[in-house]
């Protein structure tokens, strides 16, 4: 858990602030979710392995007798925790208030969560997600809805040339039990497939084989991740996706995979079979959250060799909470990841004046110049001369401040001499 200095609080209030208005502006509202669930509720086993990072709050009023007593169920001292994502609040939230929200609701959720990580670079306990779901739509239209509103998003943050990888839960089912795979095994075969960017292909067979999975199964897979493929390209679609899987894949799977790359390329606008569509076909992209039900996607860009955000569809959570199914997906853009290749954009737009000031100025006199400078629209912080002025500055322009005026007794509004900083 981190503490942000001036100038980066205001930068990671400008990535927000821009995250925010595209969001917006592809049609999603934002809602606000309390830090809390009941205990019981983030320990539903949809959460997968963040269930196990999850801080557990203690119950009020507990005496020595009571935490003896529950000392062999330490689930009996807790009854509520910080929630570790923002989806398991919100398929709580979308139950509680179904009655005043649309039929299909497009949410935004932008708020810290909480996971008891081990500290590592990159890993931090508290940190924010950036959330859009779409709840109500079991159309391929929802999933494409996500996909351009983070590609819109990244392009207004300056990192054009992003993609989504995609891949659908079911075809993974299908795929492991085309090869053999027998469903007890398939959670453990997962979390191997996941590792294939890592250790490739000799390494997937080779933990396969020692976590001794069926090995027929195994022998089917190593085949088919070495069976001879041609070298041209095919861009996302049909071709593509039935390319990367064995035969037989279920044609309203595939036919779903191919809409969402169709109402991707219509609204980025491109009009050729051929054209370049930001979505890649991946048959092992896997995402460990369990609750995902369908499509899972991940964002990626260029300059990075990590994920930026990822999500999928989880049609079966809300009816956890509602009683009946709700068809929901949803998407999250990993802020802390996307704020570090970010430039700063602390008050874009607007002048941030440093008015530097002799002793023998009056409050009355300071106060009506920066209240003068306000009304004009900057920003304006009062700071006594000092003998060291160019530290001053310095210190100034690294808080985000980019221009500043010296301001002696008598100094007016009109013969106030505004430099930039730089």
């Amino acid at each position: 858990m981190r503490d942000f200095l001036p100038a980066d609080k205001a930068r990671r209030e400008g990535v927000l602030a821009v995250i925010r208005e595209r969001y917006r502006a592809h049609g999603f509202d934002e809602i606000e979710t309390p830090v809390m669930e009941e205990h019981a509720r983030l320990h539903a086993g949809i959460g997968g392995d963040n269930e196990k990072l999850a801080y557990n709050v203690l119950k009020r009023g507990l005496d020595a007798d009571a935490i003896r007593a529950a000392a062999d169920d330490p689930a009996a001292l807790t009854d509520l925790g910080l929630r570790y994502d923002l989806t398991v609040p919100l398929a709580r939230f979308y139950a509680s208030n179904r009655g005043q929200l649309p039929s299909v609701f497009r949410s935004i959720q932008i708020a810290p969560v909480w996971r008891a990580e081990r500290p590592q670079k990159g890993r931090y306990r508290q940190f924010v997600q950036c959330d859009i779901d779409i709840i109500g739509d079991a159309s391929a239209r929802a999933e494409a809805e996500l996909a351009v509103a983070t590609l819109d998003t990244l392009d207004a943050l300056g990192l054009e040339g992003g993609s989504i990888r995609i891949n659908d839960r079911r075809l993974l089912d299908w795929m492991l039990d085309d090869f053999g795979f027998g469903a007890d095994e398939r959670p453990g075969v997962l979390i191997t497939i996941d590792k294939l960017d890592k250790i490739g292909p000799d390494g997937i067979v080779a933990e396969l084989r020692e976590r001794d999975a069926s090995a027929s199964a195994v022998d089917a897979f190593d085949a088919f991740l070495r069976r001879p493929q041609t070298l041209e390209y095919n861009p996302y679609g049909e071709r593509q996706i039935r390319k990367a899987l064995p035969e037989g894949a279920p044609d309203d799977i595939v036919a779903h995979l191919v809409g969402i790359g169709a109402a991707v390329a219509a609204a980025r606008g491109v009009d050729s079979p051929l054209g370049d569509i930001p979505l890649v076909f991946d048959p092992f992209l896997v995402r460990g959250m369990g609750y995902y039900t369908g499509t899972i996607f991940e964002l990626a860009h260029p300059s990075v060799d990590y994920s930026l955000g990822g999500g999928g569809r989880y049609d079966g959570m809300i009816g956890r909470f509602l009683g009946q199914d709700v068809p929901a997906v949803g998407f999250s853009i990993g802020f802390e990841r996307i704020v570090d290749l970010v430039a700063g954009r602390a008050d874009a737009g607007a002048e941030a004046v440093v008015l530097v000031h002799d002793r023998d100025v009056t409050e009355g006199e300071l106060l009506a110049l920066k209240a003068a400078l306000v009304r004009q629209g900057s920003r304006v912080r009062l700071e006594h001369r000092t003998k060291n002025l160019k530290a001053l500055l310095e210190r100034a322009a690294a808080d985000g401040y980019s221009a500043f005026a010296t301001v002696s007794a008598g100094t007016t509004a009109d013969a106030l001499e505004v430099k930039p900083l730089a």
